[in-house]
């Protein structure tokens, strides 16, 4: 968004794990998406090599890199595109030859930081970051709905019990669970969103709730789950990667915040509310809370202490 501020006549591609493309066809300003054949934390360096050689031929002006690890610059680089744009990160002296220093204290947000990048050098003001937009058109929802066999009556509240960096970031199954009784006794439907690996924080909810809640953790496309997000009424997430795609989608969020920081990855979204009991022992970082080894009892009370009546007073207009 920002980048075509600057320059609305650019032409944007973007290269990133084939994963990712249903999101990248809901951003406008993104003309192709180049899947990188590589998993996440593998060198590959000839599947790199082979790739640069082969975007040769596009001729970009600018690349911009938005990871700081050394391997990242190389792509760009065997592409013999002019301009690299990226932090240093790790001494990346010639792969990036735009190269700037990162100062945290003006850039606290990750998205800022990012953002930052598509500015001249020497410009880090970007406080005032653009919302970011995810755009849906009615046709998919509706072939989504279909697909699972729903209709939309009524109110919607979304849940997204999981989050992919690991249980201390994670409100636990049975307070989604008491949110989701609370709200289907006032006659919302309830709908359950997340990977595969959340299948089993979504079934203890759904246990508890006699099954009427809809469970689309491992059944959807990420297309079709952001397709479906989009017409929710509001949305209870973790910290994670569906709390920012509802953020995208302009919805009602309250996000819940325990080992993680609030003022580093907050939702970008003027709706957006954060829970957060900012407790001594957070934002600690952790994966799995560091109280647990101490006394074999998985604490985790900066998520556990929030109460579902806290959350619920705050889903209402």
């Amino acid at each position: 968004m920002t980048l075509k501020r600057i320059d609305p006549g650019s032409s944007i591609d973007v290269l990133a794990p084939a994963w990712t493309f249903p999101l990248l066809a809901r951003m406008p300003q993104v003309i192709a998406s180049i899947a990188l054949p590589l998993m996440h934390g593998q060198f590959g360096l000839a599947a790199r090599i082979k790739l640069g050689r082969q975007l040769k031929a596009q001729a970009y002006d600018q690349a911009i890199i938005l990871p700081n690890s050394w391997k990242s610059a190389l792509i760009p680089y065997f592409a013999a595109i002019p301009v690299r744009t990226g932090y240093l990160g790790e001494c990346r002296w010639g792969l990036v030859n735009d190269a700037r220093s990162l100062d945290k204290k003006s850039l606290p947000m990750t998205v800022q930081r990012f953002v930052a990048l598509a500015l001249p050098a020497g410009n880090a003001s970007v406080a005032d970051c653009p919302i970011p937009v995810l755009t849906v058109n009615s046709a998919d929802q509706q072939a989504a709905l279909a697909r699972f066999g729903l209709e939309r009556s009524g109110r919607i509240l979304a849940l997204c019990p999981g989050a992919e960096y690991g249980p201390a970031k994670r409100w636990p199954a049975q307070h989604y669970a008491a949110l989701a009784r609370l709200k289907l006794d006032q006659g919302w439907q309830v709908w359950l969103f997340g990977s595969a690996k959340d299948q089993e924080a979504a079934r203890q909810i759904n246990q508890a709730t006699s099954g009427l809640c809809a469970d689309f953790t491992g059944r959807t496309t990420l297309g079709e789950a952001v397709d479906l997000l989009a017409l929710a009424d509001a949305v209870v997430t973790n910290d994670s990667g569906l709390m920012h795609v509802a953020a995208a989608l302009d919805k009602k969020i309250i996000a819940l915040y325990g080992s993680s920081d609030p003022g580093f990855t907050p939702p970008l979204n003027a709706q957006a509310q954060i829970v957060s009991l900012h407790l001594p022992c957070s934002p600690c970082f952790k994966r799995q809370c560091p109280l647990y080894p101490v006394d074999h009892k998985d604490h985790t009370q900066c998520l556990a202490g929030i109460r579902v009546d806290q959350v619920a007073k705050l889903i209402e207009p």
